[in-house]
């Protein structure tokens, strides 16, 4: 079993975004110190309660030289507001600059975008299909051209050259259709923060039925924003704001969507189901007790952990969230030190097995 840690780095307003960005650097040094496998940010743009990282990459290589061993990860890359092919010289350079540790996710990202980015959202799903093909064009191949709506390409070639083969890679979201294809292709997925097991058991289970019938092997990454205490009433007492706050960052951008029409038309049906807003006015006992949020001591976590070993089949990584909704530095530094010390190791002498270290991950949402 992996273990690694997912931050979206929602900015409240009693931090500065140069303070936050200070206690992440701190966050990630820690985690490789302790033995995590991988360190995942967000990309997001422009809503501050979600996430302020819109380039994660970066932030990673000013990381790689503070760093030994722990691997670097973007969920993910938002095609649409990238050119595909730039995207994939940027992405070979981490490469080196990482020393080989920089992994990755793409996407076609949150539907409340579009709009504060310039991009028609009628346009958003056809242009990550393409630039999704050219990307992959670019650094899978020595040469290549392309003539698209979007993209002409002639003769091009990635400078510094990729890495000579792409490892794993992740697909995420909610739709049918993205789980059928990782079986298919043999991806591996990152099941969204928030969501219990129960909430996309069906699209999991659509996943293993794609691997069984290709010929490929179910690998998930399950991510849970966490808190811990060896007193589990201070636990609950010292994680409630932060867990609010989290719910509610993720729903923050909900009011800048457009048109329910035009939402469902380009694809983005989920941001008009009502599901976001119902998980953002969740009361804090039923996030809990829901297996929305991990919070209690670490026997709790490793119950909840075991339980969903026990039910997701090809789990192969846990990735915790430490700093949800702008929990203090040292709420997130506990939680980091007492899951590596008092849950890892559980997990790990029971011999479970992860995959390989190197991967590219990509997420569509």
């Amino acid at each position: 079993m992996r273990f690694s840690i997912y931050s979206e780095m929602q900015l409240w307003d009693e931090k500065s975004p140069k303070q936050l960005y200070d206690e992440v650097t701190e966050q990630v040094v820690n985690a490789d110190r302790l033995g995590y496998d991988a360190y995942a940010i967000v990309e997001h743009f422009f809503f501050e309660h979600f996430s302020i990282c819109p380039d994660p990459l970066s932030f990673f290589t000013q990381l790689a030289p503070q760093t030994k061993r722990i691997r670097f990860r973007t969920m993910l890359h938002v095609l649409p507001y990238h050119n595909p092919t730039v995207l994939a010289s940027r992405v070979a350079q981490a490469q080196i600059l990482t020393d080989g540790r920089y992994e990755f996710g793409i996407g076609r990202g949150h539907g409340w975008v579009p709009p504060k980015a310039g991009v028609k959202l009628a346009d958003v799903k056809e242009l990550h299909q393409e630039s999704f093909e050219v990307f992959f064009k670019a650094l899978e191949n020595e040469r290549f051209s392309h003539s698209g709506r979007f993209y002409e390409v002639h003769d091009s070639h990635v400078i510094p050259p990729p890495p000579p083969r792409l490892p794993r890679i992740f697909v995420g979201g909610t739709s049918d259709s993205t789980y059928e294809l990782a079986g298919e292709k043999g991806y591996s997925v990152a099941v969204p923060p928030l969501l219990p097991y129960v909430a996309l058991k069906d699209q999991l289970d659509i996943y293993r039925a794609s691997c069984k019938e290709h010929g490929n092997t179910p690998d998930i990454v399950w991510i849970h924003a966490c808190y811990m205490d060896n007193d589990r009433e201070v636990a609950l007492r010292d994680a409630e704001l932060g867990m609010r706050r989290f719910l509610e960052g993720n729903a923050s951008p909900l009011a800048e969507l457009g048109p329910a029409e035009e939402l469902q038309a380009a694809g983005y049906g989920f941001y008009t189901s009502g599901i976001m807003e119902k998980l953002a006015a969740t009361p804090y006992d039923e996030m809990i007790e829901g297996d929305v949020v991990w919070v209690g001591t670490p026997e709790d976590v490793r119950e909840r952990i075991a339980a969903t070993i026990d039910v997701c089949e090809g789990l192969t990584e846990v990735a915790i969230t430490v700093n949800p909704g702008g929990f203090d530095h040292w709420q997130a530094i506990k939680t980091q030190e007492i899951f590596a010390h008092e849950v890892m190791p559980h997990f790990r002498q029971h011999g479970e097995t992860g995959v390989g270290d190197e991967g590219v991950v990509m997420q569509q949402v």
